[in-house]
């Protein structure tokens, strides 16, 4: 079972912790995922044999959280991260960020300052709202979520997504690759040449974007969007180890 944590904006969010040495690890998930996903439990029980501390939650609107999913949008899920690293974690940690939750990390870098010790990212997705999604819309889609509110993506993974129009709207203010981003910690990010989600494109405008001393991108040929095969998961893990070791 879950524990809860309220957060300063209301909202019930579900986690569980392990106790352990620091630097913590945080695992951010990605879009309509949750905390129950194969790279979240590999990592805790990677972490648990480390006998370093963990955690791992789910965002309003996904998972055991209070909230529909329809209501929510990129700054909120960063609040939620914000409000759980914060109150749930001892010191600084290291963010491991998978889609969307690598954007939600990387706001973290921004908003959290020295509470961040390093950054690994999985098939990060920064800006995908208005990379991927808008720019992906035909006139007809856009003018569907002007009218209607919202626009209904097909899924690979199930039900259709319901795209809202105030996650489109919203995710404007969230934005990364616009501004500067400093990222002054050890950071891996890891990309599959075979996402059909998130281009390799993307992980390579981040890496030019982003400015820091240790920053490294490794491109795994083949690998798709769960990124989820025991070679990929062992990736992960040797890329926390990695930025622990790098501290």
């Amino acid at each position: 079972m879950p524990e809860y944590l309220e957060t300063p904006q209301g909202r019930r969010i579900a986690y569980h912790r392990s106790a352990g040495a620091g630097p913590g690890v945080v695992f951010l998930g990605g879009f309509k995922s949750d905390m129950q996903g194969t790279k979240a439990l590999h990592l805790e029980a990677w972490a648990m044999a480390q006998g370093r501390a963990f955690l791992r939650f789910d965002y309003s609107g996904h998972g055991e959280s209070s909230g529909a999913f329809t209501e929510a949008a990129i700054g909120d899920w960063a609040e939620d991260a914000a409000a759980a690293i914060t109150a749930l974690t001892d010191g600084p940690q290291v963010l491991v960020g998978s889609s969307m939750g690598g954007w939600i990390s990387l706001l973290m870098a921004k908003r959290l300052g020295a509470k961040l010790a390093g950054l690994v990212t999985i098939a990060a997705a920064p800006d995908f709202t208005e990379d991927s999604m808008w720019a992906g819309f035909s006139e007809a889609q856009k003018a569907e979520l002007a009218e209607a509110g919202q626009v209904a993506l097909p899924s690979d993974y199930g039900e259709p997504y319901i795209i809202t129009r105030r996650l489109i709207e919203e995710g404007r203010q969230q934005l990364v690759l616009r501004d500067p981003l400093s990222l002054p910690f050890p950071v891996r990010m890891l990309q599959g040449t075979a996402d059909a989600d998130v281009s390799q494109d993307v992980a390579l405008r981040l890496l030019a974007h982003a400015t820091g001393d240790d920053i490294r991108l490794t491109l795994v040929k083949g690998a798709d969007h769960r990124f989820s095969a025991p070679a990929q998961l062992a990736l992960i893990e040797q890329a926390v180890a990695e930025v622990l070791a790098a501290l």
